[in-house]
This record gives structure tokens, C-alpha cells and sequence, in this order.
């Protein structure tokens, strides 16, 4: 890799006695704790940024002084050779985080709305189960319930197949024109199902809408997360979930603002079919933003197009030093994961043979998991008609049901501001006792007598609306966050692809079984159900969840690659540290992070060979 280099290569090799691996090297280099190219000299780094540049066809100079402030972002102030325009551009970035350059706003504005897209495309529904089964007779059929969960849950019943087609669209397409493509076909699918003619036309136009919802859905996370700087990714790709819910909100501002509009010779009613196509508008939106921004810096270098990464990063970028560094270290990084373009048969494999990728799997699935089984959903699609089969009028529940979309986005603020600051983990270990509390709450609220309505009305909505605060700051921007860290780069398409069917199968499971739950354990019984799950949550997320925040996404490696089972122990033992500590308020040191006890408790010797020998296994 770096030819005629005075530092021994940094390329893998099939063979261990014919590599060493930067991860071999000792700290004597002087370079920041945990940084992976510490273990070399300025003089050393520097000279590897210009033979990467010369290879490469970029400024060497640049990338030479690039790949000494790679090799120690944080003093960057006392490198002679940088210029105080390089300085100025870094000290930006050091010192306001949020303030972006115009093309990575033009990324985030694009995740954005395609997040608004899938938002509208999940909760336009919500106010058209009070009108199509009364349109298409679907209420007076056999296993009516189970028909009208078909039909909304069709979409995602798709996402679940459709999810495992994005490795070979973003394959063959790259990322941005994978989210073009996705939301042409939930453009035309939206108007589709507007103008059906009965309930297996609409159920066929949903499942359609699912091809685009499901890959879209396992794509944006990821470009966002590959164009973000590290110490911010998290606060970016948690828009994702945060847009979900703004879109959210919107469909239910179509379903009120439709509520009204008579049939105008339309036999099937007009309203419920406007309220479907009103989705369309934020994908036209989505199709007109995509050719303006970059491509996913690291998608190109995982293609060999380096100049063109360079290129993509300098726009997203304050400055080209900046650039320059993140190309070059992005570079070291993904050299060292000994990322390549193997089969997706043995991609899929190794998505769970290899402990790494399977902690990534699981943890990712975890996630996913409970963002259907805490029970948000169930509100998302039938809140209207809950509440309307509980005693209030529809326009009443529709109001009630655009409270919550308000809520629901309104209280993800927070997260942006916390989800890098407290970590993934912390937000999810806060929200999961709370979530139960309050779903129980508002389940117990159904067997307030009719009669006392003001009573019954205020405790289920108080119970709701409050499970919608906390999860909107919790289960709600960290499950498409932490799926889109989890898994390296060569298997990263393949990794959320897992990540995001399991999302969409329960979403499914969620979407059809809830009318025949309902009628069989009743709304208490449903609500309590799920409130149940919420406390699994907890001891899932305690237990088998490693913390990403504040890691490149190639350094994550470390942490992925501990033992589950050693990874629960621990996590216990640091659960009952705080509970000591802050419970019965005893004066004992916390715990440090398990992947840094496991570092400091193997020499570096040994630590060495072990980390060469497994990542070559």
C-alpha cells in the first residue's frame, strides 16, 4: 500500500508473518491515545500521506500535512507547517460543531426530507382505516380485522424482502441515486393507491410502496452517517428518525385537512384517497434535491475512486486540510479493516460467522426489534380508530392523533442535542422503564367507565402523549443511528439491510396482528401487552448493546469485538456500580468502558498478536 515507505506497510496480507498491522505498533510514536496511526512519527505519517497523494494523483504536500493532523486532530495549533487559513478552518470545526458547510446541509436536508417521505407514507393510513373498509365492504367481510391489517401493514411486509436489494442498488447505483430511484416509486405508488378500486387493488399499490419505503430506508441512514464527521454523526443521522416524525405529523395534517371533502361523484369516497396521495409531494421534493449533493465519500473509496472521495469530502468539509485528513485517515482505517469486494454470499456469511459483524448483527437487531415491540406503531396506525372505538367522535381522534405526530417530533429535539453527548446506549437505558410506565398508564386508562369521559379522555392521553415524549428521545432517533455504525464497510449494505427488514417484519407483525389483539385481549390487555416488551427492552439494551458514540466508524472494530457473553457480564457489573453509586450513594469509582479495561488488562505484545491473528481469522 504505501511502497518504499520507512514505516513497515499497513496492508493486509493473507499471511500473518507477512504483515504488520498499524494496530501492531506501540504508542512510542507519540500520537493521541486510541488513535490508529499513533503508533508512528510525524516524519513517518507524513511521508505516508505522500505516497498515498503521488499513487492517487492529489497534492502530496496537502495530504502530507493532512496525515499529521489525522495522526493527532487535537493539536493541530502547534503544527508549524500549517497555514493560518488551515488553522482557521480547523479551529471552525473544533469549536462549532454544527456549523456546516453548505453541501453537508445539503445532505442532511435530502436524509431529511426522504425521511419526511417515509413518515407521510406510514401515517397517511392512520386517518384512512375510518373510511376505505366502510368503502370497500371490507367491514362486513370474513376476518375483517385481519383483511384491514393486510392492508396496512402490506408496505412493510415488502420492506422486509425489498431491504435485501439495497447492497445491489447501492451497489450498482451509489448511494444518492439509490434514494432517487426510491422515491420516484413512492411517488407513483402513492397516487396508485389513491385511485384503487377495491381492497386487494389497495393492498397490491401498499405492497409496491414497500419496494420503495424498504430500501430507502436502509440507505439514507448510511449516507449519512458515511458523510458525517464523527463527533457529529450521530446528531446527523438521528434527522432520519426526527424527519420521520415531522412526516409523520404531516400525514396526519393530511388526514384533517381532507376529512371533509365530499365524494364529488366518487361512489368510494374522494377524502381517504386524497389523504394517501398527499405522500407524493415530499418525494417530488426529494427527486429534485438529489442531483445537487455528493456522493457517499466512502462508498467511492470502497470502489477505488479516491480523487472522487477527496473531491466528495472537500465539499463536505470546512477546508481542504480537513479534507485531506479524513480522506487519508478514512484510508488507513479501511486498509486496516482489510475491507474487500468478496461475494454477497460470503458477505452474508460473514455477517454472523465473524463475532465482530455478528455483535454489530445482533446489537442492531436488538434495536430494531424494540422499536416496533415498544408499541409506537400501534399508535402511528390506529390511533384514530382506537380512540374512535372508544368513545370519541373522529374528528376528535383525528385531533387527538395530530397531538401525538406534534409530540412525537417535537421531543426528538432533545435527542440531537444528547444522542452524541450521553450515547445511544444511556438514552435507551433511561427510556425503556419510562416507556412502560406510560403505555401501562395509558392502557389502564380504557377501564375508566364511558360515563366518566373527561377522566378517561385525560389519563389515555396523558399516558400517550407522554410514551411519545420519551420515545421520541430515546427508541425513536437511535435504532436507524446505531444500525448505520454498526458493521464495517465491505459488509455495511448487507448490515443494514438485516437491520432494516427486521424493522419493517415487526413493523409488519405490529401493523397486521394489532385489530385481532385488540378484540382478543382488549385495548388494556393490547397496551399492557406491549408495555411488557418495554421492560425486555431494558435488560436486551443492558445486556447486549455495546455504545458507539464518539468513534470513527472504523474504530468501532474494537468494541464490536468483544464477547457478548464477557459484554453482559460487565455491563451488569457497571449497572450495579450505579446503583451503588447513585441509589445508595456510596463513594466508589465508575467503571471504564469494557474495551479499554480489556485493552489494559492484555501487554501490548500480547494484545498485538491477538489483534493481527483475529482480524486475519
Amino acid at each position: 500500500m504505501f511502497e518504499n515507505s520507512p514505516s513497515t506497510s499497513i496492508e493486509k496480507s493473507q499471511n500473518v508473518s507477512d504483515v504488520e498491522s498499524v494496530t501492531s505498533r506501540t504508542a512510542a510514536g507519540g500520537g493521541e491515545v486510541g488513535n490508529i496511526l499513533s503508533g508512528y512519527s510525524e516524519e513517518e505519517v507524513m511521508n505516508m500521506g505522500r505516497l498515498y497523494a503521488g499513487k492517487h494523483g492529489l497534492d502530496k504536500e496537502l495530504f502530507a500535512r493532512g496525515a499529521a493532523v489525522a495522526r493527532c486532530p487535537s493539536k493541530f495549533t502547534s503544527m508549524p507547517f500549517l497555514s493560518q487559513e488551515e488553522v482557521n478552518d480547523l479551529q471552525l470545526e473544533a469549536t462549532k460543531r454544527y456549523h456546516f458547510p453548505k453541501k453537508l446541509f445539503a445532505v442532511i436536508a435530502l436524509g431529511s426530507m426522504a425521511a419526511c417521505v417515509q413518515g407521510m407514507d406510514e401515517s397517511v393510513v392512520n386517518g384512512a382505516t375510518l373510511f376505505y373498509p366502510k368503502a370497500f365492504g371490507v367491514v362486513n367481510m370474513k376476518n375483517a380485522d385481519l383483511i384491514e391489517g393486510l392492508i396496512n401493514g402490506a408496505p412493510y411486509l415488502m420492506c422486509a424482502i425489498s431491504c435485501w436489494f439495497t447492497d445491489y442498488c447501492n451497489h450498482k447505483l451509489g448511494r444518492k441515486w439509490t434514494i432517487f430511484w426510491c422515491c420516484v416509486i413512492s411517488f407513483v405508488t402513492v397516487i396508485w393507491s389513491g385511485v384503487t378500486n377495491n381492497w386487494w387493488h389497495l393492498m397490491i399499490s401498499r405492497l409496491a410502496l414497500g419496494v420503495g419505503i424498504g430500501i430507502k430506508s436502509a440507505t439514507v441512514p448510511t449516507y449519512a452517517a458515511e458523510c458525517s464527521p464523527h463527533t457529529i454523526r450521530g446528531s446527523l443521522v438521528m434527522m432520519w428518525q426526527f424527519w420521520t416524525a415531522v412526516g409523520i405529523m404531516f400525514g396526519y395534517v393530511a388526514s384533517l385537512a381532507f376529512y371533509y371533502v365530499g365524494n364529488h361523484g366518487i361512489d368510494s369516497g374522494l377524502n381517504w384517497r386524497l389523504m394517501l396521495g398527499a405522500a407524493c409531494i415530499p418525494a417530488l421534493i426529494v427527486v429534485t434535491q438529489v442531483p445537487f449533493v455528493p456522493e457517499s465519500p466512502r462508498w467511492l473509496m470502497g470502489k477505488g475512486r479516491h480523487l472522487e472521495a477527496f473531491d466528495s469530502l472537500s465539499q463536505l468539509r470546512h477546508g481542504q486540510i480537513s479534507a485531506a485528513r479524513d480522506t487519508f485517515y478514512q484510508y488507513v482505517l479501511l486498509a486496516e479493516e482489510g475491507t474487500y469486494e468478496g461475494s454477497i454470499f460470503q458477505r452474508f456469511k460473514e455477517l454472523f460467522t465473524i463475532r465482530r459483524n455478528r455483535n454489530g448483527a445482533i446489537g442492531s437487531w436488538i434495536v430494531m426489534f424494540m422499536q416496533q415491540f415498544c408499541g409506537i406503531n400501534v399508535i402511528a396506525y390506529y390511533s384514530s380508530s382506537i380512540l374512535v372505538n372508544s368513545g370519541f367522535s373522529e374528528i376528535d381522534a383525528m385531533l387527538s392523533s395530530w397531538g401525538f405526530g406534534i409530540i412525537n417530533f417535537l421531543f426528538a429535539i432533545p435527542a440531537f442535542f444528547t444522542i452524541d453527548r450521553l450515547g445511544r446506549r444511556a438514552l435507551l437505558l433511561i427510556t425503556f422503564p419510562l416507556m412502560a410506565i406510560f403505555l401501562l398508564m395509558a392502557g389502564l386508562g380504557f377501564l375508566i367507565p364511558e360515563g366518566d369521559q373527561s377522566a378517561r379522555v385525560g389519563v389515555i392521553l396523558t399516558g400517550v402523549y407522554l410514551f411519545a415524549c420519551v420515545y421520541s428521545a430515546g427508541e425513536g432517533p437511535v435504532p436507524f443511528t446505531y444500525s448505520a455504525e454498526a458493521f464495517p464497510l465491505y459488509i455495511r449494505d448487507l448490515g443494514m439491510s438485516w437491520a432494516t427488514a427486521t424493522c419493517w417484519f415487526f413493523n409488519f407483525i405490529l401493523a397486521f396482528t394489532w385489530p385481532r389483539l385488540e378484540n382478543a385481549f382488549t385495548t388494556t390487555g393490547a397496551f399492557c401487552w406491549y408495555a411488557g416488551w418495554n421492560v425486555v427492552g431494558f435488560f436486551l439494551v443492558l445486556w447486549f448493546l455495546p455504545e458507539t458514540k464518539g468513534l470513527t466508524l472504523e474504530e468501532l472494530d474494537e468494541v464490536f469485538d468483544v464477547p457478548m457473553g464477557e459484554h453482559a457480564r460487565y455491563q451488569t457489573a457497571v449497572f450495579w456500580n450505579f446503583i451503588k453509586r447513585c441509589v445508595f450513594q456510596q463513594d466508589i469509582p465508575k467503571l471504564t468502558p469494557l474495551h479499554i479495561s480489556r485493552r489494559n488488562h492484555v501487554s501490548n505484545v500480547e494484545w498485538d498478536e491477538k489483534a493481527n491473528v483475529e482480524h486475519l481469522e
